[in-house]
């Protein structure tokens, strides 16, 4: 009896240790919600007749011992892995194999059958809910958007200093132009000229934007306050020279009109930084003190409110330096100037001024001065300008003048000084995809206090060889207006269209003298009264961060006595390019 009731009690510790060590191993074969419990037997899995394995395990010292136990269970879970494994096999035997199978096996292999019918049943019912189930999103809700892309940086930087530039290049045709000059800053005369007379088809360089490189640095010094500095140097990409506006003049000295090259006066002389040398401290509080050579404020505003952004081929205050230098183009640089500029919230001002060479040498001093603020869109600015001494070059007459020295400095100009005071008022506003530009400034031309003589040494380390000191016994007033839209067609696509005129005085003789500015208004002296008009569009495709292609074309026409000496008095100059930036 005793015995009996042992064997029993072993059998059911047994069983369960079983069952708890099954349901442990089957964690991975229960689904949501779902539990299958299989029980089974102390009988049921120990005589694994199908593997031909029978022995039995008598309650005793044995089993109760800690090593006992550790056997038993380890006996019976081989025996519990063997049984699944054959039940597991049976399902794919043929029904008749199945039915040969002990009853303890047929169990096991019933439940892992109603599992399997479970699992089809609950994934039927979950993709039903999935398709079935409609997400509604609270009220509230704010739609999650991708940010617009964060900009690459892929400057040139290198512990803070920036290599940068840009190269422009194309093909123009001009109905009445000049041949192509090496050293010119544009290459071409893009608008009419003394000189313009025959057709020309070629290379149009630095029509758009012009090429240049440089090099720009900035560096944190105190709280709020930076010093950067600013190098670089314009060149022509059709010869590889810099660009040398009085270099391209010398090359006509004493030539025929009708034999010249293109040549154009310019603040760029061949320097080895004939755009910019300078160096500066900023502060967003307190403003920007620059010191060296660079742009007049009266260029920047050309710059920044002429509708084609002072394109040499497209633009006429572009193109001429007057507007930009105050009324002679070499002013448009100005070397050895103090500039500062700051900002009050919307109001802006500025003053700049040029410290003259001393004598034997031009131009004089130089002050300009600036006032301007942005309102709703609308951008305004006015400016103040007095240069001294201001030279304009032109070539040496044909034939050359007896006597003049060969071998001084880096060649012989002719030059017309004056001192002159200029006005300028510009306006920009911007709505939508829409820009509009206006500009006006008064320039008026007087002779100088302090003249200047052959020999004396102008821009670049060149040489006036002859000099007119006395053209304007009656003040030269030229009026240049301009006006103009662009239109962001598409984010990668500008219109730009523009009309430029210019109105100057009779300045004949001296004040009441009998043949006086007032009675001359025809092409027989460059002093009598005369016009200059203009009309451009360009189209600007922006390709890709650092290439444009544009195409555009400009007319321009004089008359009276602004076409005095001139052999043609009109021409156009379809041109297309490229522009790369890096």
């Amino acid at each position: 009896m005793n015995d009996e009731f042992g064997s029993t009690a072993a059998q059911s510790t047994n069983a369960w240790s079983v069952a708890e060590d099954l349901q442990y191993r089957g964690e991975a074969l229960r689904w949501s919600r779902h539990k299958l419990q299989i029980g089974l037997s102390y009988e049921a899995i120990l005589p694994l007749k199908a593997t031909g394995l029978a022995f039995s395990i008598r309650h005793g010292s044995f089993c109760r011992s800690k090593l006992g136990g550790i056997a038993v269970r380890a006996i019976v879970s081989t025996a519990a892995i063997l049984g699944f494994t054959t039940a597991t096999c049976a399902g794919e035997l043929p029904k008749a194999s199945l039915e040969k199978l002990p009853a303890s096996q047929r169990v096991v292999n019933n439940g892992l059958e109603g599992l399997k019918k479970q699992q089809r049943k609950f994934g039927a019912r979950v993709r039903k809910s999935a398709t079935a189930t409609k997400v509604e999103l609270p009220a509230n809700a704010v739609a999650v958007t991708k940010g617009p892309k964060v900009p690459v940086d892929d400057s040139l930087t290198w512990h803070g200093l920036t290599l940068y530039g840009q190269i422009d290049v194309g093909l123009t045709y001009l109905s009445h132009g000049a041949p192509l000059s090496p050293t010119a800053g544009t290459g071409v005369n893009y608008l009419i000229a003394r000189n313009s007379n025959r057709s020309y088809f070629g290379v149009g360089a630095n029509g758009f934007a012009g090429s240049f490189i440089g090099l720009k640095g900035e560096q944190d010094i105190v709280d709020d306050f930076a010093a950067i500095f600013k190098l670089e140097t314009a060149f022509n990409p059709q010869s590889g020279l810099l660009s040398d506006g009085l270099g391209s003049i010398v090359h006509n000295n004493g030539l025929p009109i009708d034999r010249q090259n293109s040549f154009a006066d310019s603040a760029k002389a061949g320097q080895a930084f004939n755009v910019a040398a300078y160096a500066a401290l900023r502060s967003p509080t307190y403003g920007t003190l620059t010191y060296g050579r660079q742009a007049a404020l009266t260029s920047e505003a050309v710059v920044a409110y002429d509708p084609m952004a002072s394109a040499s081929a497209f633009s006429v205050i572009g193109f001429q330096g007057a507007t930009g230098g105050g009324g002679d183009t070499e002013n448009r640089i100005l070397d050895n100037s103090l500039k500062y500029a700051v900002n009050f919230g919307s109001v802006r001002g500025a003053v700049q001024a040029q410290i003259g060479s001393g004598p034997n040498a031009g131009p004089r001093n130089a002050v300009q001065a600036q006032m301007g603020g942005d309102y709703l869109g609308l951008s305004v600015d006015a400016i103040f300008s007095q240069i001294n001494g201001a030279i304009s070059a032109s070539p040496l007459p044909f034939p050359l003048p007896n006597g003049l020295p060969t071998n001084i400095g880096k060649g012989l100009v002719a030059g017309t000084i004056s001192d002159n005071t200029s006005y300028m008022l510009v306006a920009k506003y911007a709505t939508g995809p829409f820009k509009f530009f206006g500009g006006y400034e008064h320039i008026q031309f007087a002779n100088p206090k302090t003249p200047l003589s052959p020999g004396d040494f102008i821009a670049g380390g060149y040489v006036l060889g002859t000099v007119a000191n006395n053209s304007f016994t009656t003040d030269r007033v030229l009026q240049i207006f301009w006006t103009g839209a662009t239109y962001a067609a598409r984010p990668d696509l500008d219109l730009k269209i523009a009309y430029y005129h210019e109105e100057q005085n009779g300045y004949h003789g001296a004040p009441g003298s009998n043949f006086n500015a007032g009675r001359c208004s025809n092409a027989s002296l460059t002093q009598c009264s005369g016009q200059l008009n203009a009309l451009s569009f360009l189209m600007d495709y922006k390709y890709s961060k650092h290439l444009d292609v544009y195409s555009g074309i400009m007319w321009s026409q004089v008359s009276n006595g602004l076409a005095s000496g001139f052999l043609q008095r009109s021409t156009i100059d379809p041109t297309v390019g490229l522009r790369y930036r890096f």
